[in-house]
């Protein structure tokens, strides 16, 4: 029996957490807002101006609950966990062929290929529901457009044209997003996309909802035994995860896309909800993060046929499913790494 364990996020300011027994407490003006055991949780997620006592952190790594830290946008800062879990020997695997160029390109091609497929898949649920709307014709032919290099993915055999690949289905798929936003549209509009900071609320929808899926996949990374810093479609740099980055390529567009197009067109958020700072930056506030945070984690809760193992999972597992096959394929038990692709 697999159990789901949820993320703990505190977005309220101000908020102190502590150890209370064999529970988490959360406190906010002296008063205990929330208590929570401990073996409910799989990670805790502070924003901003959130703290925690070192004898929580201490208690959290003891049973391998991560404590991550980012700022009010999103940015990450700081994570603390215990002992990394697994076999030294599947680690040590890992290393070693990042540094093979062969299992690199076959590795960033099967990522690449699961978030293009998944990519295309956006764009053609709106032209199910929507093949009348005037805009139609655009997203159609960057949908044609992502399906032709899909058919050249197959067949390179340079890792820097992959790489290539990808930005250049970004830039058609983002070229397009603006139109897959049906309500609202003159509070929430997309022109291109921008980070640290951003600079409309789509973009700062989708920059938050990304950190919090790679979070989520980091997680699942480093209970699988993986090194989430040593990538293959992301080679290493100092600061960067380059594996989590590698693994929610095939993410961005089924869960993090998707959801902030549900919020917006099904009118979940709404712009009061967010403020520009005087660096033009957009920002959330306390309320519609709660209201993202919980849409998200209501999702992670469905259920979902996995394309690869034939079984019904809910979506919160679909990182820890793909953690666990990549390691199944570093191990050599699979000819090659399944991506999870969205049907």
């Amino acid at each position: 029996m697999k159990k789901h364990l949820n993320t703990l996020f505190v977005t309220t300011q101000g908020a102190y957490l502590s150890k209370d027994g064999e529970t988490v407490s959360v406190k906010v003006d002296d008063e205990i807002r929330l208590r929570i055991p401990i073996h409910t949780i799989g990670g805790i997620v502070c924003f901003g101006q959130v703290s925690c006592s070192p004898f929580l952190m201490g208690f959290c790594a003891k049973n391998n609950v991560a404590v991550s830290f980012l700022t009010e946008y999103g940015r990450f800062l700081a994570k603390v966990q215990g002992p990394v879990s697994g076999n030294v020997l599947l680690r040590r695997e890992q290393y070693r062929l990042a540094d093979d160029e062969t299992v690199s390109l076959n590795i960033s091609k099967s990522v690449i290929t699961g978030k293009l497929v998944n990519t295309r898949t956006v764009l053609q649920r709106f032209l199910r529901d929507h093949a009348d709307k005037p805009n139609a014709d655009a997203v159609k032919q960057a949908s044609k457009l992502i399906s032709s290099t899909l058919r050249r993915v197959y067949n390179e055999t340079s890792l820097d044209v992959i790489r290539g690949f990808e930005g250049d289905s970004a830039r058609i798929y983002f070229s397009v997003f603006d139109n897959l936003i049906t309500a609202s549209k003159k509070e929430f509009f997309f022109r291109e996309r921008n980070r640290r900071p951003p600079l409309d609320r789509v973009n700062c929808l989708l920059s938050f909802l990304y950190t919090i899926v790679m979070h989520d996949v980091r997680s699942a990374l480093e209970t699988a035994g993986l090194d989430p810093a040593v990538g293959f479609l992301h080679k290493d740099r100092p600061g960067r995860y380059g594996l989590a980055l590698d693994m929610m390529e095939e993410f961005r567009p089924f869960l993090a896309d998707r959801l902030v197009l549900s919020l917006i067109n099904l009118s979940q958020v709404n712009a009061k909800g967010f403020e520009e700072k005087e660096n033009e930056a957009v920002l959330m506030d306390d309320d519609t993060r709660k209201a993202v945070l919980v849409a998200y984690q209501n999702r992670k809760q469905d259920e979902i046929m996995h394309p690869f193992l034939n079984e019904k999972v809910t979506i919160g597992l679909l990182f820890h499913t793909q953690a666990l096959l990549l390691a199944r394929y570093l191990r050599g038990d699979l000819d090659a790494y399944p991506p999870f692709i969205w049907k």
